[in-house]
C-alpha cells in the first residue's frame, strides 16, 4: 500500500493529519499525483460516493466596491473593464433561479459586490428568496459581504440555506492581499452566519503569491471554522488588478491543493470554483476525485465552461449529479 493510501486510511479512522503530512501533499512528486488522487478519492467516496453537487452564480451587484482586494476586478483599485451595476431587480434574481431549476442545479448563489449589504439590499434579497423558495424550492446561498447579526437573522428567516464569506488566504498573508478589512473581519462574519443557523460556506483563492505553508494554514483554518462548504478558487489573474500577470499555478499543483483540502476536511463539501478552466486545463476532470462540487456556468466577471461540457465531463467520469430531491433531503 502506498504512503498516500496509508494517510487516507488514518483520516478515515478519524485522525487529523499533521502539518508536515499536509505539506508533503503539496510537495508530492508529480509522478505520484495519480496515487495521491486515488487516495483522496477513497475519502471522498466514503462521504459522497460518486455524487457531484452543482452550483450556479448570479452576479446580482457588480463593481462599485470600496474595498482594495488585490485579486478582484470589482475593487476600488481595479482598472479592469467590467460591467458595473447596482443590485438587480427581483425579476432578474427570479429568472436566474428559474434557469438554475431548469438545469437541475442544486444550489443557487446570489452574490453582490461591496463591503457588506445595506439593510435595503438585505430586504430586497429576502423578498426574492421567499419567492424562490415558494416557486422552485431551490437551495439558496447568499454572498453579500460582511454581515451583521440582525441581517443574518433576516436572511435565515427568509429561507437562505447557506451564506458564503471566504477567508480567501491565510491570516499571515491577508495584509498582502487587502488592507481595507482584516482577516478577523472575515472570520467574524463566518461566526455570525453559524450563530444565525445558516450553513457556513467559506473558502480560499490559491495562487496569490502565498507559500505552501499558507495553503496548509488555509485548509486547517477552515477546519477550525467548521465550514460546511469550502470553495477552492484558483487565481485567474485579471488585467487591471494588482495581481495582473501572476501565474504561479500548474494543473498538477492544483490537484495537490484539492487533495490537501480533502485530507484536512474529509467530510466537507469541497468545491472546485473560480479559475478551474484556466488553471486545470485538460486535467479538470481529475479534480473531482478529491472535490465533490463545482460551479456551472460563468463566475462573477469571468466566463466559465459551457454547461454541456461540464455535464459531459461528469458523464465521462461515471459520476452522478446530485438531484434537487437529494439536496433537499440533505438539508433535513
Amino acid at each position: 500500500m502506498n504512503k498516500w493510501m496509508n494517510l487516507a486510511d488514518r483520516v478515515l479512522d478519524g485522525m487529523d493529519i499533521t502539518n508536515q503530512e499536509a505539506l508533503s501533499i503539496l510537495e508530492c512528486p508529480d509522478d505520484d499525483v495519480l496515487l495521491l488522487m486515488h487516495a483522496a478519492f477513497q475519502i471522498r467516496k466514503r462521504y459522497y460516493g460518486k455524487k457531484v453537487k452543482l452550483n450556479m452564480i448570479l452576479n446580482a451587484k457588480s463593481g462599485l466596491c470600496p474595498e482594495n482586494c488585490g485579486y478582484c476586478s470589482q475593487s476600488s483599485i481595479s482598472t479592469a473593464p467590467i460591467n458595473s451595476y447596482r443590485m438587480v431587480d427581483k425579476d432578474t434574481i427570479l429568472e436566474g433561479a428559474k434557469r438554475a431549476h431548469d438545469l437541475n442545479i442544486g444550489t443557487y448563489c446570489i452574490v453582490a459586490s461591496g463591503r457588506g449589504p445595506s439593510n435595503k439590499d438585505v430586504a430586497h434579497v429576502v423578498e426574492a428568496v421567499k419567492e424562490i423558495k415558494e416557486t422552485y424550492g431551490l437551495k439558496v446561498c447568499a454572498c453579500l459581504g460582511l454581515l451583521k447579526p440582525e441581517q443574518a437573522k433576516q436572511l435565515k428567516e427568509a429561507g437562505v440555506d447557506r451564506y458564503n464569506h471566504n477567508i480567501n488566504t491565510s491570516a499571515s498573508n491577508h495584509a498582502n492581499i487587502t488592507t481595507s478589512h482584516t482577516y478577523d473581519d472575515r472570520v467574524n462574519t463566518v461566526e455570525t452566519v453559524k450563530e444565525s443557523g445558516m450553513s457556513p460556506c467559506s473558502g480560499v483563492i490559491v495562487g496569490m503569491k502565498e507559500t505552501k505553508q499558507d495553503v496548509v494554514d488555509m485548509a486547517k483554518s477552515l477546519k477550525a471554522l467548521d465550514a460546511d462548504s469550502i470553495p477552492v478558487n484558483f487565481l485567474h489573474a485579471i488585467d487591471g488588478t494588482p495581481l495582473e500577470g501572476v501565474k504561479e499555478l500548474t494543473p498538477l499543483y492544483c490537484l495537490k491543493v484539492l487533495a490537501l483540502f480533502r485530507f484536512v476536511n474529509p467530510t466537507k463539501e469541497i468545491r472546485i470554483s473560480g479559475g478551474r478552466e484556466v488553471n486545470f486545463g485538460s486535467l479538470q476532470a481529475l479534480g473531482l476525485y478529491a472535490a465533490n462540487s463545482i460551479f456551472v456556468g460563468d463566475y462573477l466577471t469571468t466566463t466559465g465552461q459551457e454547461e454541456s461540457e461540464d455535464h459531459k465531463m461528469l458523464l465521462d467520469l461515471g459520476f452522478e449529479v446530485e438531484s434537487v430531491e437529494e439536496m433537499k433531503a440533505s438539508l433535513n
